[in-house]
């Protein structure tokens, strides 16, 4: 028996006790006194109270995608969970529309973002939808609400149980894919701008990925910013999309040494830097400031080579690990900060500042989340895939919205078409066989021919001997 039909069959079993009861109450029919209906009705009322209540909490099931295992794509599966999320004391209910995708995610499925429990897990970091219901304490939050969500995991999921503290209204306006968009990227961005780079106009950034989630956010809040000159490495491909975002002077990483073309247009360096890379890079970032410069370092991504982890990537990621000492700050007039946003749950407080000065400029029409494509849970896979080849323009959106009938019949058909090329594979391969087989007896034949032809002449030449005899 499944664990679907479980409700069923107690649903069953009840409706069976509720048609026979009534059978059996005529046998023991209580004295006609008010107290005595008063009690029946009272004990009549519990059961039902308690048919009604058992089969909604046991039938009450949700869609979610499981971090199963460290490792490849396929790791990350949709499963079928049961029973409602309980609400703790200041706590909301969030029935999920859209999810986001980060490249902490990534690293999380293949064991490197220690922030992610162990397997099996639900990861997703931000989130956007409705709250259906609100726990004690909640005051600033109600039913029917379109919020935000940002949390440590557990997002990817059709409904999820999150502090009321770690949601965020949605402003009029913006849709659930943008709202699921805005929280990682553009905290993380502003932060790392405004609270450790002081921004100020006039300065330089230089901004790796910069046709990313967080490039394209940090882009925007420079744009915020008189006379900013933006630096932007992305493959040339994506150089048109980020010019007009406001990148000054895109850079092919790819074909290019991104540090001598910083140096060809700005020899002095730069004010700031962001660095999500990680190893050598750090290094190179660090050397390319200008006097009074910040680096601010946020990531590891040098790591991320292929489906599952990379042993060599990240042994040479840690050998070429960034260190200095502080008489070299001294003397170079520079600053490194470090930044994970994943570090800073435990201050809200700070974060719901930042988030509301960005609500604001998204109101005022200064920032707009930008979105590369959106996926059904079902393909968290090729989501997964598109980000970590670097393929995406912007954020990546998962939507918990069912995937339509048409669209999952088109996967079979992927793989009948692939085992139909296998089958006529197989029928060639055989064909050539046949064929080669035909060949030889033909071959065969041939040498046969001659054979035979010497027969006929020495039998002709014995009929003559023969008659003379």
């Amino acid at each position: 028996m499944s664990g679907e039909d479980a409700p069923a069959e107690q649903q069953n079993a009840v409706d069976q006790k509720q048609e026979t009861k009534p059978a059996e109450e005529p046998k023991a029919e209580p004295p006609k006194t008010e107290p005595a209906s008063a009690a029946a009705a009272e004990a009549t009322a519990t059961p039902a109270a308690t048919t009604e209540k058992v089969p909604e909490e046991e039938t009450f099931t949700y869609r979610a995608l499981v971090l199963t295992g460290y490792g490849g794509y396929d790791k990350v599966k949709l499963q079928v969970k049961k029973g409602k999320p309980a609400l703790k004391a200041g706590e909301v209910l969030v029935r999920v529309k859209a999810c986001g995708l980060n490249f902490a995610d990534l690293m999380a499925r293949q064991g490197l973002y220690d922030r992610l429990p162990s397997p099996p897990v639900t990861p997703g970091m931000e989130c956007s939808g409705v709250v259906e219901a609100v726990g004690e304490e909640v005051t600033d939050r109600k039913v029917g609400d379109k919020v935000m969500v940002l949390n440590r995991f557990g997002l990817w999921q059709e409904v999820a149980a999150v502090p009321a503290t770690h949601t965020f209204l949605i402003p009029e306006g913006m849709s659930f894919e943008e709202a699921a968009a805005l929280p990682v990227n553009y905290i993380t961005a502003y932060m790392m701008l405004f609270d450790f780079g002081n921004l100020r106009p006039n300065q330089s950034v230089l901004i790796h990925a910069a046709a990313g989630g967080v490039g394209i956010a940090t882009t925007q809040l420079c744009n915020t910013v008189k006379d900013v000159t933006v630096f932007g490495t992305a493959s040339a491909s994506k150089h048109e999309t980020i010019s007009q975002g406001g990148v000054t002077h895109p850079i092919d990483y790819r074909t290019k040494d991104y540090v001598e073309e910083v140096r060809k247009i700005s020899p002095k360096g730069m004010d700031i830097i962001l660095d999500p890379l990680g190893g050598s890079d750090t290094h190179k970032a660090y050397n390319l400031l200008k006097p009074m410069g910040k680096l601010i370092t946020y990531g590891t991504s040098n790591m991320l080579a292929g489906q599952k982890k990379n042993l060599l990537a990240v042994a040479k990621n840690w050998y070429h690990q960034f260190s200095i000492h502080t008489l070299s700050l001294i003397q170079g007039n520079k600053s490194v900060c470090g930044f994970h946003l994943g570090y800073l749950d435990g201050e809200m407080e700070l974060i719901t500042q930042a988030m509301n000065i960005i609500l604001d400029l998204y109101k005022q029409g200064k920032v707009k989340p930008r979105i590369d494509s959106t996926w059904h849970l079902e393909q968290v896979g090729d989501a997964m895939r598109k980000m970590q080849e670097r393929n995406n323009i912007g954020k990546v959106i998962l939507t918990t919205e069912p995937m339509p009938e048409e669209e999952k019949k088109e996967e079979p058909k992927k793989e009948d078409k692939k085992e139909d090329k296998k089958k006529d594979d197989k029928k060639k391969d055989d064909k050539k066989k046949d064929d080669g087989k035909k060949e030889e007896k033909k071959d065969d034949k041939k040498k046969e021919e001659p054979k035979k032809e010497e027969k006929k002449e020495e039998e002709k030449k014995e009929e003559p001997i023969k008659e003379e005899k």
